[in-house]
């Protein structure tokens, strides 16, 4: 089928959601509760809204729910191993509408270097999910570095989440943190990978930033002025339109025509955030994105040369094949 590429999917299993209550997640970041998931409905609403293929991912909070100590790390990697083989069983059974982007048992370097060697050997994971911090440290961090090598070597797609910040208790005043705290969670962690040069340390890692660049657009030219006068100059609205930019979220009426501003339209992707954002509005979403002028230089099809193509080849080569339809092992 034709349609659009969703890199912003996400996906739950019974046992994450009960190892995500028993944790003390009930009320993920503070909304009111995790939601259903199943591959059933999933595909339902893809056909409604006209999705050919939907990239899935674990959401906040991740599969680490503890501190460092080896029984907290222990339990993130049986989580991540549970969710990857079971995202990728999904792919199995659908492999022209489902890809996986796979999870790490962050901040575990071990585990997390193990599960992507999982990933990309065992599973051929089309992408590896990164939350823009684990427990407070941001990606920069020297600890992460043998991870962020390891995605270099594989020139890896990273769908890139944002999760609650450190001290949240305080700046969320109360109200769920995907309201406000997302956002500029996700323009932290951006900025900082870019003047910590950690996006040129690993070039050949392909970053996709959610919510349509969150406050990036509004941030990047005031970055650059502060950098300039405090004698550290950095080209931060280049650094950031070559980076790539999914459409989750509220792209209209305001974000998407300034993201444009700092992004070109091919590097622009489609995102629906389903099930976090329930079926009813990411339809309505959808279809005030295929009726808005700010896309008509956009491809967010799985056709040739599209950006989805160019960075989940899998799922372009499967476009138009007899979906195989085999049951998960």
């Amino acid at each position: 089928m034709t349609g659009w590429l969703d890199v912003h999917a996400h996906y739950l299993t019974d046992r994450y959601t009960q190892a995500c209550t028993a944790a003390g997640h009930h009320h993920p970041d503070g909304m009111p509760a995790l939601p259903a998931w199943n591959p059933q409905d999933a595909l339902a609403f893809m056909d409604a809204a006209g999705i050919a293929a939907s990239v899935l991912s674990v959401s906040s909070p991740g599969v680490h729910f503890g501190d460092d100590s080896l029984g907290a790390d222990r339990a993130a990697r049986d989580l991540a191993r549970h969710v990857n083989d079971f995202g990728a069983d999904l792919v199995t059974s659908h492999r022209s509408r489902f890809g996986l982007a796979a999870s790490l048992p962050l901040p575990d370097i071990q585990g997390a270097l193990r599960e992507l060697d999982h990933a990309y050997g065992d599973l051929r994971a089309d992408a590896i999910a990164l939350k823009t911090n684990y427990h407070g440290r941001y990606l920069s961090d020297p600890a992460f570095s043998p991870v962020l090598t390891a995605l270099d070597a594989h020139a890896a797609v990273v769908t890139l989440h944002p999760t609650s910040p450190p001290g949240w208790q305080r700046t969320a005043l109360d109200r769920p943190r995907p309201m406000i705290e997302f956002l500029f969670d996700t323009t932290r962690c951006v900025i900082d990978l870019a003047l910590s040069g950690t996006l040129a340390r690993y070039p050949r890692v392909r970053w996709i930033v959610p919510h349509a660049g969150a406050v990036l657009p509004t941030l990047a030219h005031r970055v650059a002025f502060v950098c300039d006068l405090t004698g550290t100059p950095a080209d931060l609205p280049t650094a950031l339109g070559n980076l790539h930019y999914d459409l989750a979220g509220t792209p209209l009426p305001v974000a998407l025509e300034t993201l444009l501003k700092l992004a070109p339209p091919n590097r622009l992707l489609y995102g629906s955030d389903y099930p976090f954002t329930p079926a009813p509005a990411a339809l309505q979403l959808a279809t005030a994105l295929r009726q808005s002028p700010h896309l008509q230089d956009a491809t967010l099809d799985l056709t040739p040369d599209s950006p989805g193509a160019t960075l989940f080849p899998r799922l372009f080569a499967q476009q138009g094949r007899p979906e195989d339809r085999a049951s998960p092992a």
